[in-house]
C-alpha cells in the first residue's frame, strides 16, 4: 500500500510552529515516498474552538507551501475531512462496539465522577473510572435506560489483564500494562466523539499508513491500539515527534514561557513569523532541522533536497530547543539568495503595512543598499520607509548623540545643511566628500557627526549606508528634514 499520512490539527488556536513542524515532517515523508498528504480538521472539542483558527491553519500551511492532496477545500475519496461533519460515522462505530460487547453505556453523573476522583486522591490512589456501570448495569438495563432518554457516555471495555505493546519508529518498543488504564470514554453524552474514537476511526477509514504526531500522544497510543483491536483493524505505524522547547531548553515553546524566561522574542505561531518578515522557505528549512538531521554539517536545503533526504531515522527522540538566532541567520541567507526584483516584490506588503506605497524605481535603487544587511523583510521595510515618508520625527534622545548638547548638534546640522545645499552634484560620492570635510573643519568625530545627520534625515539610528541614503532621498527632502531637525533642536536648546 502506498504511503498515506495526515496532519490533523484542532482549530483551538493559530498554527504553532510545533504543529507546523509536524505538518512538514508528514508532508516530507509523503513526498519522499510518493504518497499522499491528507489534512483533517479535528474540531469535535466545541468549547475550545477559536474563531479564525481554521482559516489561519489553512493560510499558514499554504504560505509554507505544504499543500495537501486531500482535505478541506480540496476534497478527496474519504471525506468529509472535517470531523464535525462526520458525527454519524463515529456514533455508528461506537454503538457497533457496544453491540459486539467491546464497549458499554455508562450513566454515571458528573457529580459521582468528581466525588470518585476526590476519594481516590484522598487515598493517594491513581485517579480513573472505577467501572461501576460495567459491573453493575446489565446490557439489557443499559438498553432500557438509554431508550428512555437517560444521558450516557460509551466507554471501551479495556482488558483487565495483559499488556498493550506497540513499536514506535522514533522511540522503539513501548509497552503499557492494561490494568493501569481505565475504561475511557469513546462517545460523549452530547453525541460527540472523544479524540480517541474519532482519531482511530478516521485514520482507518482514510487508509492512513503512518501516524507522525507529537510525542505528547504516546500515553494515548496504547488506548488507540486497544481500539484497533476491538474493531478488528490493523493499526498504522506510529512515529511520535519530540516537542519543541523554548530557547533555554526549559519549558514548551509558548508565549507564556518566553515571557516568564524574560525573552524578547514573542513569535510562536506561523503567522507571527510571517508578520515579522521571515521567508516561508527559510522557516521550512529551519523547522526541518529542529529535531531532524541529515548529517552533522548540512544546514541549508532546498525543498527538493529535503524531500529527497528526509527519513524518519534522522529524527532525534530528544526535545529540540528553538533557536531564534539561527533562524534569523538562515532567513538572511535566503533573503540574499533572492534576485533584487524578487526581494522588492517580497518587501511590498511590509512597506504597505507601514502605510507606504513605494514607487518601483526608488525601491529598485534602494534594494542593493539593504540586501546584505537585513535579516527579515520587516526589518528591510522599516529601514527603507524614510524614503517615502513626508517627514520623520526621531526621538530627541536619538537626535542628540551621547556626550553632545542640543546647541552643538544644532550647529553641526546647520553646517551640514549648508554644505549639502552648496553641492554642485548630489551624488553619494559628493555627499560623502562634503560630510567628511565638514567633520574635519568642525573638529568632530565622523561617527558622531554622521549619526546626528543620519537620525535627522532618516529618523533612525540604523539605516542603509548614509551617503547613498541621502543621495537617494534627494537634495530637496534632505535639506527639508535637516531644517525640521534644526527647529526641534532650537526649541530644545531654548
Amino acid at each position: 500500500m502506498s504511503v498515506r499520512v495526515r496532519f490533523a490539527p484542532s482549530p483551538t488556536g493559530f498554527l504553532h510552529v510545533g504543529g507546523a513542524r509536524t505538518a512538514l515532517f508528514n508532508w516530507l515523508f509523503a513526498r519522499h515516498h510518493g504518497g499522499r498528504f491528507i489534512l483533517r480538521i479535528e474540531d469535535t472539542d466545541r468549547k475550545r474552538l477559536v474563531p479564525g483558527a481554521l482559516e489561519d491553519i489553512l493560510d499558514s500551511l499554504r504560505w509554507l507551501g505544504l499543500l495537501w492532496d486531500e482535505g478541506p477545500e480540496v476534497g478527496g475519496p474519504y471525506g468529509p475531512y472535517i470531523q464535525s461533519q462526520r458525527l454519524e460515522i463515529y456514533r455508528e462505530h461506537a454503538h457497533r462496539l457496544v453491540e459486539q460487547g467491546h464497549a458499554y453505556y455508562c450513566f454515571c453523573s458528573e457529580e459521582r465522577l468528581e466525588r470518585l476522583r476526590r476519594e481516590q486522591e484522598a487515598r493517594k490512589q491513581p485517579t480513573g473510572y472505577d467501572r461501576f456501570c460495567r459491573y453493575n448495569v446489565s446490557p439489557e438495563e443499559a438498553q432500557r435506560r438509554a431508550a428512555a432518554g437517560e444521558p450516557y457516555v460509551i466507554r471501551l471495555k479495556v482488558p483487565l489483564e495483559g499488556t498493550t505493546t506497540f513499536y514506535d519508529l522514533v522511540h522503539g518498543e513501548i509497552s503499557v500494562q492494561n490494568r493501569v488504564q481505565d475504561d475511557f470514554v469513546l462517545l460523549k453524552s452530547d453525541g460527540y466523539p472523544t479524540y480517541h474514537l474519532a482519531n482511530v476511526v478516521d485514520d482507518h477509514l482514510m487508509r492512513i499508513t503512518h501516524v507522525l504526531r507529537a510525542d505528547e500522544w504516546i500515553p494515548s497510543t496504547p488506548r488507540h491500539i486497544l481500539l484497533y483491536r476491538a474493531f478488528g483493524w490493523d493499526p498504522p505505524q506510529f512515529a511520535h515527534l519530540p516537542i519543541i522547547l523554548s530557547p533555554t531548553g526549559k519549558g514548551k515553546m509558548s508565549k507564556r514561557v518566553l515571557q516568564e524566561q524574560g525573552r524578547w522574542e514573542t513569535a510562536v505561531f506561523v503567522r507571527d513569523f510571517r508578520e515579522e518578515g521571515y521567508l516561508p522557505e527559510a522557516l521550512v528549512n529551519f523547522l526541518a532541522l529542529t529535531g531532524w538531521a541529515y548529517d552533522d554539517k548540512t544546514e541549508l536545503f532546498t525543498l527538493e533536497e529535503l524531500i529527497e533526504k528526509f527519513d524518519i531515522s534522522g529524527i532525534n527522540p530528544k526535545p529540540a530547543a528553538f533557536n531564534y538566532e539561527k533562524l534569523e541567520w538562515m532567513n538572511g541567507v535566503y533573503i540574499r539568495r533572492l534576485t533584487p526584483e524578487a526581494l522588492a516584490e517580497r518587501l511590498l506588503p511590509y512597506l504597505e503595512a507601514l502605510g507606504i506605497r513605494p514607487d518601483r524605481e526608488t525601491l529598485g535603487r534602494a534594494i542593493p543598499l539593504i540586501r546584505e544587511r537585513i535579516r527579515t523583510l520587516r526589518e528591510g521595510a522599516e529601514m527603507l520607509e524614510f524614503l517615502w515618508k513626508e517627514e520623520v520625527q526621531p526621538p530627541l534622545a536619538d537626535l542628540v548623540p551621547k556626550g553632545a548638547t542640543p546647541f552643538e548638534v544644532r550647529a553641526w546640522l546647520a553646517a551640514a545643511r549648508e554644505a549639502l545645499e552648496a553641492l554642485p552634484t548630489f551624488t553619494a560620492e559628493a555627499v560623502e566628500g562634503a560630510m567628511r570635510g565638514l567633520a574635519e573643519r568642525l573638529g568632530v568625530k565622523t561617527s558622531t557627526l554622521f549619526m546626528a545627520v543620519r537620525v535627522a534625515v532618516t529618523g533612525r539610528r540604523v539605516t542603509p549606508p548614509l551617503f547613498e541614503s541621502i543621495a537617494l532621498l534627494g537634495r530637496e527632502r534632505t535639506l527639508r528634514r535637516l531644517e525640521q531637525a534644526l527647529r526641534r533642536l532650537e526649541a530644545l536648546a531654548g
